[in-house]
Order: C-alpha cells, then sequence, then structure tokens
C-alpha cells in the first residue's frame, strides 16, 4: 500500500486504559433497526472493543488472520468517520497481544482520517478478564468484547440469548473459561456501561454492535427494568400498558400501594452512589455545551436524594387519595350518589434537565394510581435511566408498564398523537418547550409557559425585610421558575433612598441589577436596561423598577408577568389583602420569599409541575392535582319511567 500518509499522530500500543458513556446517537450506519433491549446500546459515542488475541491467531500464535482484523479496522474507521470514538484493546499473553495490536495500528495508519471520531490501540496481558480498567478511563457507554465466544448460550442448541438475564429459565449453564467471562460481563454492566459479547466471525459485527442490533448477547440490567415487549410494538402500545397497569395499581390496597412508595424510598438511598456516578457523568458532558442555568438544574447531590426520599415517604403517609368521598346526597329514598376521587389515567410528563423530577413525578403516579409516560431531556440520559431502573424495580412486576421511560424525539411525536389514550400532557421546561407541546397536541395540556415572578416593595414594608427577601427570592435557586425576576418598589422609597439600597443588597449578593425603564436607570445610574419588560433570567439577573402605588403594582404584574408567583413586602394587612385579593396568578405571598412556590415546601410531598392553567389544577401540583372524579350510585332497583316512577329527595347527606 506504500508508505502511511496519515496526519494525524501514529497509533500507538499503549497500556489498557478503562470504559465511556452513552450520549446523544451520533450518525451511524443503518445495518439494521435498533433492537428493543439495546437503545441504550445504540446511543453510546465512545466504545471499547476488546478483541481476544487468540481469535485472531492460529493455535500456535505464529500467524495473525489479517482477514479478520481488517474487517474489524475497516468497520471501527468507517465509524470513526461517523463521529464514533474507539479505543480497541488486544487480550492475551504480553508477547501475543503486543503482535496482534501492533497488527491492528499497523493497518489503522493506512486509513484516510475522516469525520472526527478516533481509534486508539492497547493491548491487555491477560485475555481471562474484561477491559474494565480501559472502559472505566475512556468513560465508554459500551463495550464490545469480540472472541470465539458468540454470547450466552439459549437452551435452544446453537443459539444465544440476545438480552443476558441471569434469571431466565431459558440460560443454558456455560462452563470453564466462558462462565467466567460471561460473569465477568454482567459485572461490568451493573457497575459501568453495557457489555455486547459476539462472535468474532460474525459478519459486520463491530457495526451491527453500535447500531444496536441484535447480534451475540447484550449484558445491560437497564434493559431487564424494560417489560420483554417495551417498545417492541407501537407508542400506542407503550400507553395502553400504562392504562392496563394503572387499573391494577387501582385495585390495590392502600397498603401495598404505600409499600411501594416505601420502597421506592429506601431503592434511592441504598442506590445513592451509582446515581451520583451516572449524574456526575451528565454533567461532564453537559458542560461548555449549555448553559449555566441548565447545568444548574441537572445536577444532584447526596441532600437531594434524601430530600427527594423524605418527600416520597410524606406522600405515602398522606391520607388515600383514590376513591375519597367528595360528597355524598338522597337522590331518592334507597338511591344513594357518591362523588369520589379517581386517578385522570395516563399521563406523559415531558420534563428538561432535571433529573430530580423524575422520582417526584413517579411518587405521585404511584399514589394516584396513574399510568406514567417519561421523557427527560437527552442532558440527563445517564441520570434518567439510572433512576427509572431503580424506581421500577423498586415498585415490583407493576414498575415497568405502569412508568415507561420514553426515549427518542419520534416516540414523542406519535404519542402527542394519542388523545385517545393518553388523558394529560404535563411539560417542565422552558417556553420553547410549553409552547411546543401545547401547539403539537389536542391532548390537555397542563403546565406553565413563562415563570416571571414579581415582588412588590409596598411604601409600608419593612425595609430590611425587604432586602431579605428580594435577596432570598433570586439567589437561592436562581434557574428555578419560582425565582423572583422582577422587584417593583413603591415610589415614595426613591426619597428615602429605598432604591438605592434595594439595588445594593441584591448587588451584594452577586445579582446584576438591570433597570426596568430609563427613568430607574437615572435614580439608579449604571445600572443596565433590562432587555425586555416581560423576562425570565432564570440567572443572577433581576430587573428593577418603580411605580406608584399599589394598583399600579398589580396593573404592571398583569400586563407582564405569567401568572405564576407574586409577593408583596408590606407591614400593611389591608394593603397585602387587597393585593393577594388582586392578582391574578397561581400564588400570591404576603411577607414571603417566591421560593415558597414549591410542591414539597406546600407540603405535598412533590410535584409534578407548577401550573399555571386556569382549568383543574393551579399552582403547585401534587397528588390531588392528578386526580379527577367519578359518581358511584347505589340503588335498591329504582327506575325512571320519565320519572313518573320515582320521588326525588335530593337530600344533602
Amino acid at each position: 500500500h506504500g508508505p502511511a500518509r496519515d496526519p494525524r499522530p501514529p497509533i500507538t500500543v499503549a497500556e489498557a486504559a478503562p470504559c465511556p458513556d452513552p450520549v446523544a446517537s451520533p450518525p451511524r450506519t443503518a445495518v439494521e433497526m435498533v433492537a428493543p433491549a439495546r437503545e441504550r446500546v445504540a446511543s453510546a459515542k465512545d466504545v471499547v472493543v476488546q478483541v481476544a488475541a487468540s481469535a485472531v491467531t492460529t493455535k500456535d500464535g505464529a500467524q495473525v488472520n489479517l482477514a479478520n482484523i481488517g474487517s474489524i479496522a475497516d468497520q471501527m474507521s468507517a465509524l470513526a468517520g461517523r463521529g464514533l470514538n474507539f479505543k480497541l484493546i488486544v487480550s492475551g499473553s504480553e508477547a501475543l497481544a503486543t503482535k496482534v495490536a501492533g497488527a491492528f495500528t499497523a493497518l489503522l495508519n493506512l486509513k484516510e482520517p475522516m469525520g472526527t471520531g478516533h481509534v486508539e490501540v492497547a493491548a491487555l496481558a491477560s485475555e481471562s478478564e474484561l477491559a474494565k480498567e480501559a472502559a472505566a478511563a475512556a468513560k465508554a457507554g459500551l463495550l464490545v468484547y469480540l472472541s470465539h465466544l458468540a454470547g450466552a448460550p439459549s437452551l435452544h442448541e446453537g443459539k444465544v440469548v440476545p438480552t443476558y438475564d441471569p434469571s431466565s429459565p431459558q440460560l443454558a449453564k456455560a462452563g470453564g473459561a466462558d462462565a467466567q467471562m460471561l460473569a465477568a460481563a454482567w459485572a461490568l454492566a451493573q457497575v459501568s456501561c453495557p457489555v455486547v459479547v459476539a462472535s468474532i466471525t460474525d459478519a459486520d459485527v463491530v457495526a451491527k454492535a453500535v447500531a444496536g442490533a441484535e447480534v451475540g448477547t447484550v449484558f445491560d440490567p437497564v434493559a431487564l427494568s424494560l417489560p420483554s415487549d417495551s417498545h417492541s410494538g407501537s407508542s400506542r402500545d407503550m400507553a395502553q400498558r400504562a392504562r392496563t397497569a394503572s387499573r391494577a395499581l387501582q385495585a390495590l390496597p392502600t397498603s401495598e400501594r404505600v409499600a411501594m412508595l416505601e420502597r421506592v424510598a429506601d431503592a434511592l438511598l441504598a442506590h445513592q452512589d451509582e446515581i451520583l456516578a451516572e449524574n456526575a457523568k451528565d454533567m461532564d458532558e453537559a458542560k461548555g455545551k449549555h448553559a449555566d442555568a441548565l447545568i444548574q438544574r441537572l445536577g444532584l447531590k447526596p441532600q437531594k436524594i434524601q430530600m427527594l426520599a423524605d418527600g416520597i415517604r410524606a406522600i405515602a403517609k398522606q391520607d388515600e387519595p383514590v376513591g375519597r368521598r367528595i360528597s355524598q346526597m338522597e337522590i331518592a329514598n334507597g338511591l344513594i350518589l357518591d362523588k369520589v376521587t379517581a386517578p385522570i389515567g395516563v399521563l406523559l410528563i415531558i420534563f428538561e434537565s432535571r433529573p430530580d423530577a423524575l422520582p417526584q413525578i413517579a411518587s405521585l403516579a404511584l399514589r394516584s394510581g396513574n399510568g406514567l409516560l417519561l421523557k427527560g431531556g437527552k442532558e440527563a440520559s445517564r441520570s434518567n435511566t439510572i433512576l427509572h431502573r431503580i424506581i421500577t424495580q423498586a415498585i415490583g412486576p407493576l414498575g415497568p408498564n405502569l412508568i415507561s421511560l420514553v426515549h427518542t424525539r419520534d416516540e414523542i411525536n406519535d404519542l402527542l398523537s394519542l388523545d385517545d389514550v393518553i388523558d394529560l400532557v404535563i411539560p417542565r421546561g422552558g417556553n420553547a418547550l410549553v409552547s411546543f407541546i401545547q401547539r403539537s397536541t389536542r391532548i390537555p395540556v397542563l403546565g406553565h409557559a413563562d415563570g416571571i415572578c414579581h415582588m412588590y416593595v409596598d411604601e409600608k414594608a419593612d425595609l430590611e425585610m425587604a432586602k431579605r427577601l428580594a435577596v432570598d427570592a433570586k439567589v437561592d435557586y436562581p434557574a428555578a421558575c419560582n425565582a423572583v425576576e422582577k422587584v417593583l418598589v413603591h415610589r415614595s422609597w426613591v426619597a428615602k433612598g429605598g432604591v438605592q439600597q434595594m439595588v445594593e443588597a441584591l448587588q451584594a449578593g452577586g445579582v446584576t441589577v438591570h433597570a426596568g425603564s430609563e427613568a430607574v436607570q437615572q435614580l439608579v445610574p449604571g445600572l443596565p436596561l433590562a432587555p425586555s419588560p416581560r423576562i425570565e433570567y432564570g440567572t443572577l439577573d433581576v430587573t428593577m423598577e418603580v411605580v406608584d402605588d399599589m394598583p399600579a403594582a398589580v396593573d404592571h404584574i398583569h400586563m407582564h408577568g405569567s401568572g405564576h408567583t407574586e409577593a408583596i413586602i408590606t407591614e400593611d394587612v389591608a394593603t397585602a389583602e387587597a393585593f393577594m385579593r388582586s392578582v391574578d396568578s397561581a400564588c400570591v405571598f404576603h411577607n414571603a420569599s417566591t421560593r415558597f412556590s414549591d410542591g414539597f415546601r406546600f407540603g405535598l410531598g412533590a410535584e409534578v409541575g407548577i401550573s399555571t392553567s386556569r382549568i383543574h389544577a393551579r399552582g403547585p401540583v401534587g397528588v390531588e392535582g392528578l386526580l379527577t372524579t367519578k359518581w358511584l350510585l347505589r340503588g335498591t332497583g329504582q327506575f325512571c319511567a320519565k320519572d313518573t316512577g320515582i320521588t326525588y329527595t335530593h337530600k344533602k347527606l
């Protein structure tokens, strides 16, 4: 072939390193459709391919099978051109592994560089172990092990099981070194990344494995949390399974549903290290690619997981919400009508960034008896996947069908068209997401498109209190939808220096204060002008505006707000009550931070979101917001006969 002309640094034989992680799927070869249990495999961008040296050499190790290694090298080179990154590990005796790695290196150096991906080659001086260190160091989303072993053997002679399940009755017993390798693959998959074990002689084996095609055996505990036919049918099938599971859940006694919630809380704490490890990978991947506000919402910490567990236990302790009698009436003698609470049915929840939303929403669905379809942002894919697996396994047999995790945008588009089998959509995210959902479906949508919260500092406010509450409402969690975005100050504070003091207090808290108008700029020189009178910053920025009086503040809020949360700071109770009656928002507070607008802080245990809708639930939506009503009529043989056969009493009981 002549001398290599590759301008890249030469690929060298190096020490074996560890396994990478899944990210948004890069373009890949259209070898086959993604197999149902391999969607996580198909999302891997960083891949470790481990080749057993004995599988590509003669028995005595004297000759290398150039056809086999050439095919593997070609596939990896082509896939690297499509954006995948490979770490090729050759395992065997030190001399043999080095020899085969050298052959791979020589072949790969002949390839013309294409695309953004790359291939590294390394040797591992042991054929009896998996390259787990290499997988960890590379933060791999997939390890593909290629040897003479075709996968985990099935009871059907000559076949392998496509998905490894140690409890499956279809799994045949392997022996010797094969059994050790299969056990190692399962152990690695539980703590690091999915593993595909396949025969090196399978055609296009690397391309098929990374594309999620059904080749060899996949080892992935997340795949086992899916129902056996999950995603193999249509989106309609997924929604119908959720409805069936919801009805089964409603039929269970309260004690069993409470026990499920307690198991979920326990499981979150027991698996805290796994959750934080996966979340750290999401955080690392997001850095430099997303805004600081999104990254802030993405992070999980031990105290957050403890708070989630506490919230779930608080939900478990609530009175039984399903079947609770709201009213009772005697329609006629011996004919009694009850109005009781009932689950809405099947909920589709679409949320961005915040993986802590998943356990909150799942626990509320469990308590209220609803089926659940969840779609999280791709930036939190690892966190959502591990949380979903832990929660559905803790629930028990109903879990995988009751709570499904939707993986692709195409599935969302399909689900949004199913107004006959999905009862409510709740989007949790920014204006763009919520507006898109509202335009794209006939299913009722519950949520808010903006969180533009106001704080009005009245002429009779305690200024020290006002400064303290304004700083808390902005600084405590700037990215939250209940963070204050605009502070309105009564004009009387101008002459007393109150406006300047409010600005200085916020600036001392690290907040950039924007002037709501040129008039405010003149009062406090140097303030940048706000980009819009109606803006949700989601960062350490706030707008300062001066208003003539309380009615003017109310008018300003109605003109520029989003109906989320507003607060008045005043010592005048009559003014406060007038403000709270007049402001048409979901939450209105007196002498309190807007940050209290939260399901956990309201004692709801958790929330699926904060609704600014006017129909059904409004404000933080907990268990009660996920319920509707049904009528139960109990008679003793009454009939209508055009209302001549009955005497109505309509007596409230």
